[in-house]
């Protein structure tokens, strides 16, 4: 039995290993970042020195904003079935424009679907726009996250429009982005997945091909070929999240008309003086605010409340509300009020913090932890 080949996690070196696990020649492997604090989470979770689990291709590491890192592993066939699956719904095989890391599972899928495609990928350089312009596909693709959107939204419409679709990732997007990116004429298409769905496998609320949604209360259950194996060498975690062959997710959802609506996180509830508060509702309301650019709400143990709502806030002009140059002092009160207009009072935030930037993770997500850190 094999063990787990570690392998440099840039474009070339994930493209080469994922070529060999793809047609049979290579062996199992876990792509590790450049810096020393990504390649010590790879080395905890992955554990390279241990014999691989049956049909093993790729261990991933989850981005671990919220929680000790994992190691997912992810079959051939769930791979193959991933990118299969997205060619189909966005209408046929094409290039694709790389501008996400490939050792997480968004940039890992580009890749993944160029090679199934027979396609030469595209590596981001230092403006889209002029990456966009090498594409040579007859039909053309990429991946970001919601942040890239908003900035290259800003930036590099030429670009953007350029794409037959670009599909969006690693976190919700705003109503208010996708709104903008409508607009703008960018076919901008949400998709709902994570590293243990082999990326996005529901995308614009409805599944792929091969796979089925449903909800057990409000938390979202997936069922379907792009799901991992399980977590590396931890059996018992498996076993926690599946049930019946269905993966238990962490999100909360809802089903309007036939399409998935993701709602946020289980633990996104929180209770604060007794009063069950849901985070991703207020973050919403915040961003309505004609003077706020981004937010974050996180709940923060609190010795009088039991949790204290806290917002994150990243201003931006009224007239531009996702760009623009920062007007500071958005007062706390000011914020209150506004989200008590359609929220109950209870759940405006006690608290207001303003950044110029939230602090990002390299995945694209928001780095949870270090907001917290700042505030406890």
């Amino acid at each position: 039995m094999s063990t787990l080949r570690l392998v440099p996690g840039t474009p070339d070196g994930v493209l080469a290993a994922l070529a060999g696990v793809l047609d049979g020649s290579g062996m199992p492997f876990a792509p590790v970042p450049e810096d020393p604090v990504g390649a010590a989470r790879v080395q905890q979770a992955a554990v390279p020195g241990e014999p691989v689990e049956d049909g093993c291709a790729v261990v991933l590491t989850t981005s671990g904003s919220s929680g000790e890192p994992k190691g997912v592993v992810l079959s051939r066939e769930a791979l193959v079935a991933s990118a299969t699956g997205t060619h189909e719904r966005l209408g046929g095989p094409g290039q694709w424009l790389l501008p996400m890391k490939p050792y997480f599972v968004g940039g890992l899928q580009i890749l993944t679907r160029s090679l199934i495609a027979g396609t030469s990928p595209v590596m981001l350089g230092e403006n889209f726009t002029e990456s966009a312009r090498k594409m040579t596909g007859a039909r053309r693709y990429t991946a970001m996250v919601p942040t890239q959107l908003a900035r290259y939204l800003e930036t590099d419409l030429e670009g953007l429009r350029s794409f037959d679709a670009i599909v969006i990732g690693g976190a919700s997007t705003p109503e208010q982005l996708k709104r903008r990116a409508a607009a703008a004429g960018v076919n901008a298409i949400p998709a709902y997945g994570m590293t243990e769905t082999g990326s996005g496998c529901v995308y614009d609320g409805v599944p792929l091909d091969g796979t089925a949604v449903d909800l057990d209360g409000n938390r979202i259950l997936i069922r379907g070929n792009t799901l991992f194996s399980g977590y590396r060498l931890r059996p018992e975690l498996t076993a926690e999240v599946f049930r019946d062959g269905w993966f238990r997710t962490q999100d909360r959802g809802e089903i309007v008309d036939g399409r998935l609506r993701v709602i946020g996180r289980v633990d996104d509830v929180v209770i604060s003086g007794g009063v069950n508060v849901t985070l991703p509702t207020v973050q919403a309301r915040l961003l309505e605010h004609p003077r706020v650019k981004d937010a974050v709400v996180l709940g923060v143990p609190d010795a009088e409340w039991g949790t204290r709502v806290v917002a994150f806030v990243v201003a931006g002009t009224a007239d531009q509300p996702s760009g623009g140059a920062a007007i500071r002092g958005i007062g706390r009160e000011e914020l209150r009020d506004f989200v008590a207009e359609t929220l109950p009072r209870a759940w405006a935030p006690r608290d207001v913090v303003e950044l110029q930037a939230l602090p990002m993770l390299a995945s694209g997500k928001v780095d949870r932890q270090r907001l917290l850190e700042g505030v406890r």
